[in-house]
């Protein structure tokens, strides 16, 4: 195990394996995240962040609709999340690294917590107006940060291999990347890549975007048709997962 150090405080640690992937373990800013499949770019591009990024003493929030009628986009003034990754937590037992998700959940009407970069998506039940608890969960959020906690503690779980991927994984992964994802995290969400078999691109919908109403307009009007367009020998459908 390597360990990094910056004004005396420890922000990371590789934890070398057998073989050539990596496991990275980075204290960035709010969050301790475990990082599989190492690759050395992308640890010193997230080094630099957790060294020259500091945590503002005042949180400002301010809110965000979107296509999802029971969801809102808390958007913060710092980085949460390291960018390109995303957590979502369905349900309270999900968020039991999430010190932040976990105590959202103790409100009656929270449904759904998502983090990803510097914002936070919370959906709601049904039941309740936004104008009834949009205040609740903001100042909640404000106060949680502001006392400067992580909002992911660090995770001692296993980490899965990942398994090689096909030239036509890659080119799904890069257009997803490079033409739906930037739209799909305006509205609060994430789309990632879950497997492709078949000419069927499965994909799994987080966020705002789980439970969107239009979300299955999207998924086949838009992302299938862009898809179909850009690789027409290799994908036949998309198909949205959970």
């Amino acid at each position: 195990m390597i360990n990094f150090d910056f004004e005396g405080v420890n922000i990371g640690k590789v934890v070398l394996s057998a073989g050539v992937n990596h496991t990275f373990d980075l204290k960035y800013r709010r969050a301790w995240l475990r990082i599989p499949n190492l690759n050395f770019l992308f640890l010193l591009s997230l080094l630099k962040e957790a060294m020259l990024q500091s945590v503002p003493k005042n949180i400002h929030i301010y809110l965000e609709s979107n296509p999802n009628p029971n969801s809102l986009k808390f958007v913060v003034n710092e980085m949460l999340i390291p960018e390109g990754l995303s957590f979502d937590y369905p349900d309270q037992e999900s968020a039991a690294n999430a010190p932040l998700a976990k105590e959202l959940f103790s409100y009656p009407f929270v449904d759904r917590v998502f983090y990803m970069s510097n914002f936070i998506t919370v959906t709601k039940k049904e039941d309740v107006f936004w104008l009834e608890v949009q205040h609740t969960i903001k100042e909640h959020i404000k106060k949680f940060l502001e006392s400067g906690r992580f909002i992911i503690e660090e995770d001692e779980n296993e980490v899965a291999s990942t398994q090689e991927e096909t030239e036509a994984v890659k080119k799904i992964k890069t257009i997803l990347d490079e033409y739906i994802r930037p739209a799909v995290e305006q509205d609060g969400g994430a789309i990632t890549f879950h497997s492709f078999h078949e000419g069927v691109v499965k994909v799994r919908l987080q966020g705002s975007c789980s439970g969107c109403p239009s979300s299955t307009i999207t998924l086949k009007a838009g992302i299938e048709n862009l898809f179909k367009r850009m690789m027409p020998d290799e994908v036949q459908s998309v198909e949205a997962l959970g």
